[in-house]
């Protein structure tokens, strides 16, 4: 009885061991340069997902950033800007193009406008106080940002035509790009199309109105 039991400990542990003795080893084992470079990017990828960090770089970001870095390290600049430059055929596509943006721009409203504005789940409400955020609650603000930076010294002295670029941007409406934006996401695109509607057909009493009061101000 004391053989037979022996031989039944000895066989139900031996496994057992085997099986620790493999956990040991591999924890023992160091991870190779492959493995450790496949786990970085893998938790790498992980981070940029939960920051979201793919939805927010969109193309009009990174050139935006690129156009930054070009136009700050010199170098760059006199290798792509200047007249000169040996890439500046790049800066000369960028223009030609660039002369084409206003068109596109409004074939892009076109395209944004076509759920109509009788297709929104927004309300009436919610609609008229985005209307007023947008088109007389902005400028003042940007008005004050815009003195503000002034009294500072930010803003070139003397330069009326640069400070009135920066208070109309404030008083513009709802960039076309927020439309484009939720079809591509496929999120409230007939709201998106219903409040650059009402915006744009608002903004052109708006505007008469605060540009009267920037060229009275200003000049």
């Amino acid at each position: 009885v004391n053989k037979i039991d022996i031989d039944i400990t000895d066989s139900t542990r031996v496994p057992l061991l085997a099986a620790e003795e493999g956990i040991v080893e591999n924890r023992l084992k160091p991870l190779d340069w492959r493995s450790r470079a496949m786990k970085v990017i893998a938790q790498a990828s992980l981070l940029l997902e939960r920051l979201k960090i793919k939805q927010i770089l969109q193309p009009p970001i990174i050139a935006s950033v690129l156009a930054m870095v070009i136009g700050i390290i010199p170098f760059l600049k006199q290798l792509i800007l200047t007249d000169d430059a040996p890439f500046f055929f790049v800066t000369d596509s960028c223009v030609i193009l660039g002369g084409a943006m206003v068109p596109c721009i409004m074939l892009a409203l076109g395209g944004n406008l076509t759920g109509g504005p009788g297709n929104s789940k927004l309300g009436l409400r919610t609609t008229v106080a985005i209307i007023i955020a947008r088109l007389l609650l902005v400028p003042p603000v940007g008005l004050g940002i815009v003195t503000l930076a002034d009294k500072l010294g930010f803003i070139p002295a003397d330069d009326k035509m640069f400070r009135f670029v920066l208070l109309l941007q404030h008083t513009m409406p709802t960039s076309i790009l927020a439309g484009a934006v939720a079809n591509i996401r496929g999120f409230a695109e007939k709201e998106a199309s219903a409040i650059l509607f009402w915006v744009h057909i608002m903004a052109m009493f708006s505007m008469t109105l605060w540009i009267t009061l920037y060229l009275n101000i200003l000049f």
